[in-house]
């Protein structure tokens, strides 16, 4: 009887180590390079009016939804630092539109002292890959772990700052880059949301992503690359942060290898499912403390 309680228990300890390595192995990249192209203060309710042919492009051959969502408050730095940190203000604890530190104690500190980011995660687990960001609004900075990544660039207007990225991407083949466009949020602003203003800010943001995908397509990069078109909040009159649906709503698009022709996805979005999204593409371990889930119903 002894023998047969050895046997069991050698059996039982051989699979649960198998079992461990299993839940650990990195999975299979869908795609060799993923591209997040954030364009700050883009409201979903902008779709119903405006012209962007190539975005429209992405949406139809691709998936999305008009009806992700921020977290609260509908600012900046709160979403930006959700995108990439695969969780909300509660965990990562940047709660302003400009916060530069948390002002709530992060729940968790990785590199550079800050709640762990999508790069950490690449970083940690494809240690060898190349990663980048080029941004136009300044805040971004305070948001990755810069000594992580292959470019830090802070571009004085978004054809400076995409750009930027578009040489590093074609000249570095990179795992990840992030692309943050200050516009149509600063004319959201200065002049208006659902203004003559606005709406010609968005037809140049549509321009700039035209002359990105047409740069991939050149260089063959379409083939094995994801984007991902996203924005942190929409707005209301000349200003955003609050609990209505026109400053909360927001585009989500995913466009490229792998990502299914289905059009309208019926998923619900928050800004962290983005950065687990990116994760899921690159094959990554997603950690507990991060809230965000993939949007799996993409692929």
């Amino acid at each position: 009887m002894n023998k047969y309680l050895i046997l069991i228990l050698v059996v039982f300890v051989f699979n649960s180590c198998g079992s461990s390595k299993v839940e650990t192995k990195q999975k299979q990249p869908l795609a060799k390079h993923v591209i997040l192209i954030g364009s700050d203060g883009f409201g979903a309710y902008a779709f119903e009016k405006a012209k962007i042919p190539t975005i429209r492009k992405m949406m139809n051959a691709g998936a999305y939804s008009l009806k992700a969502r921020s977290v609260l408050p509908s600012s900046s730095a709160v979403n930006w630092a959700s995108i990439l940190m695969g969780s909300g203000s509660e965990l990562h604890g940047y709660t302003e539109w400009g916060s530069k530190v948390p002002e709530l104690p992060s729940r968790v500190l990785g590199e550079e002292g800050i709640y762990p980011t999508i790069f950490s995660l690449i970083n940690n687990q494809m240690p060898n890959a190349k990663m980048g960001v080029s941004y136009t609004w300044g805040g971004i900075g305070s948001l990755f772990e810069k000594k992580l990544v292959d470019l830090d660039f802070n571009g004085k207007e978004d054809p400076e700052t995409i750009e930027k990225a578009l040489n590093f991407i074609v000249d570095e083949k990179p795992v990840f880059t992030f692309i943050h466009l200050t516009h149509p949020d600063n004319e959201g602003h200065e002049v208006g949301h659902d203004t003559p203003a606005y709406y010609a800010a968005v037809e140049k943001v549509d321009d700039l992503v035209a002359n990105l995908l047409k740069k991939l397509e050149k260089e063959k990069m379409m083939d094995d690359t994801i984007i991902i078109f996203t924005s942190d909040h929409g707005g209301i009159g000349k200003g955003h942060g609050g609990k209505t649906l026109l400053e909360v709503e927001i585009p989500w698009i995913i466009y490229g290898k792998g990502v299914k022709t289905q059009g309208a996805l019926n998923t619900s979005i928050v800004t962290y499912d983005t950065g687990a999204t990116i994760a899921h593409i690159l094959g990554l371990n997603i950690p507990q403390f991060w809230t965000g889930r993939p949007v799996l119903d993409a692929f």
